[in-house]
């Protein structure tokens, strides 16, 4: 075969390659779940089915077979496993958002260049799932349910309850480089900024990216030391439940048997939204939040749509 030929086959073929398109980016629309770690189970279960009213998930088997409670909020959940060893100060395991197709999402972040499993996981109660890990190290899970909602809620869910909420709005946690972060959810996973503020009107200290197709969003906590303790980092590293109304939802807490006291109280929070900081057994911040402000934020306008109560 000619030399010539041969760069002809060359061009032709790296050209074929270059002309593949990069699959579409399937819609990622919310957060699936977030999981943690506890110290002690039975103190635990007391935080968030007696105060929270949540009810855990009567599914026995968990596709992680480490974690031993699941707290079921509307059609989302939090899940826990023990340990980890008492000086580790970092209590989340991870972060799971929902989208509408797994393997159509792992070949795209492939094609991104982002280290994916080699296959997806799939199990018996409706789901398939994998996991990665983003520029700083934090383990974020992908859930395709391949069951109706209804279903899946149907089979999780034990007992009645008398839940503060019945929507997980938001989750976040310490970031360092917010542009590495940035390169990863903004232009790799399409996330979009929803709003951004910080304790003095000059510095941004948190930063809300949007999922690209809800309302659900994931916090950056900026402006952390390298190793915070404990409670920093609880602080940080937390979860939002929403909310329609705070005096009512408080209401609710204080007919469970909670009383304000230390941080835990309800307080005008930055960005203009009513906000109720809980605190789990571990020192995991559980805040409430109302769905929507009720002044004008500082340091920035909202740039995304509002969460609501679910259907």
């Amino acid at each position: 075969m000619t030399r010539s030929i041969i760069c002809v086959l060359f061009l032709l073929t790296t050209a074929t390659f270059a002309q593949q398109p990069t699959p579409a980016r399937p819609k990622i629309t919310g957060i699936d779940h977030v999981a943690f770690y506890t110290t002690s189970a039975e103190s635990n279960e007391r935080f968030y089915m007696t105060v929270l009213g949540l009810v855990s998930s009567r599914v026995p088997a968990p596709i992680d077979s480490s974690q031993v409670q699941r707290f079921v909020v509307g059609s989302q959940w939090i899940g826990y496993s023990l340990g980890p060893a008492a000086q580790t100060n970092n209590r989340m395991d991870h972060v799971a958002f929902a989208t509408e197709n797994c393997a159509e999402l792992r070949a795209f972040l492939a094609k991104k260049g982002v280290k994916v499993p080699p296959e997806i996981s799939s199990s018996k109660y409706g789901f398939r799932n994998f996991s990665v890990s983003d520029p700083e190290g934090n383990k974020i899970e992908f859930v395709e349910h391949t069951r109706p909602s209804k279903e899946v809620l149907e089979m999780h869910v034990g007992g009645e309850g008398d839940p503060v909420s019945h929507r997980l709005i938001h989750t976040g946690f310490i970031v360092h480089d917010r542009a590495a972060e940035d390169l990863f959810y903004k232009d790799i996973l399409g996330f979009h900024l929803y709003w951004f503020g910080g304790m003095k009107p000059d510095r941004t200290d948190w930063v809300a990216m949007q999922v690209p197709d809800g309302t659900d969003w994931l916090e950056y906590m900026l402006n952390q030391p390298n190793n915070p303790d404990l409670h920093l980092t609880g602080v940080m590293n937390h979860i939002s439940l929403g909310v329609k109304d705070m005096k009512a939802a408080q209401a609710k807490l204080e007919s469970h048997g909670w009383k304000p006291h230390g941080d835990e109280h309800s307080q005008m929070g930055k960005d203009g939204k009513w906000q109720l900081n809980l605190f789990d057994p571990d020192q995991t911040r559980v805040e409430l939040m109302e769905f929507t402000p009720a002044e004008k934020p500082c340091c920035s306008e909202f740039q995304g749509p509002h969460p609501t109560e679910p259907n």
